[in-house]
């Protein structure tokens, strides 16, 4: 498959193959995450050395029929963006979470403009936390995750915002008087149905939503960028 046309892109991963060459894991706008091969990206001379980095929108071609095919071209669209040691390691822990439960060569256009929002405010704003539990909805979303936050799955009524719901995965939320890792007030729940983060009892729910939600996808080899990060941030800052 040889792309005619310029390809929005970002880089998720990439790492060193042979003495010169690279392998870059990309999100593209309509083939969705694909591997190619960057010939000659490691020499110091190589054009592609400084334009195949995380956070640059990139325009991108490449060719081939294999399973890894060959990058033809990458161009930066816009300036690399801008992030400090947060937002660095929060936009590592989203391009692994993609790299990690996104199908390959599956086109996910609405997901890409989510991600392209997300790391623009990742650059551009200092609540991390909305922004990545935002990012994370949006991802459970295109994979076709479907839960009710606003109804009781046992009963079809209203979620009571003051009562508490234990969340089962193939049922969804049950009104319960149980208190665990897997329970959830409907207040924050209604919150999550309208993507409202803005407060932090609602942030912290939602962590622990996605934590539970995402784990089937990402399986159970622990995230690296999330090891890293909290390595090296203060406790306050863990994010992700």
């Amino acid at each position: 498959m040889t792309t005619d046309q310029w390809q929005r892109a970002f880089v998720l991963h990439r790492r060193e193959y042979s003495e010169s060459s690279l392998l870059v894991e990309f999100f593209t706008e309509h083939h969705g995450r694909i591997t190619l091969l960057a010939k000659g990206a490691r020499r110091a001379r190589s054009p592609l050395k400084a334009v195949l980095q995380p956070f640059t929108p990139l325009l991108i071609r490449w060719t081939g029929k294999g399973d890894l095919k060959t990058l033809t071209k990458a161009e930066p669209a816009a300036l690399t963006l801008p992030m400090n040691t947060l937002s660095l390691y929060s936009g590592f822990y989203i391009n692994e979470v993609l790299a990690r439960v996104l199908e390959n060569q599956t086109a996910y256009p609405e997901l890409f403009q989510h991600y392209l929002v997300c790391v623009t405010q990742l650059a551009t704003q200092s609540e991390i936390e909305p922004i990545l539990r935002t990012f994370e909805f949006h991802t459970l979303k295109a994979l076709g995750y479907g839960v009710d936050f606003i109804h009781c799955a046992a009963t079809g009524l209203p979620v009571d915002p003051e009562m508490s719901y234990q969340f089962s995965e193939n049922e969804g939320f049950i009104a319960s008087l149980l208190q665990n890792n897997n329970c959830f007030l409907g207040r924050d729940l209604l919150a999550f149905a309208e993507l409202d983060f803005s407060e932090k009892s609602t942030q912290q729910a939602a962590k622990r939503f996605t934590r539970i939600a995402l784990k089937p996808y990402l399986g159970s080899q622990p995230l690296k960028s999330r090891e890293l990060f909290q390595s090296i941030l203060p406790n306050k800052l863990k994010s992700g």
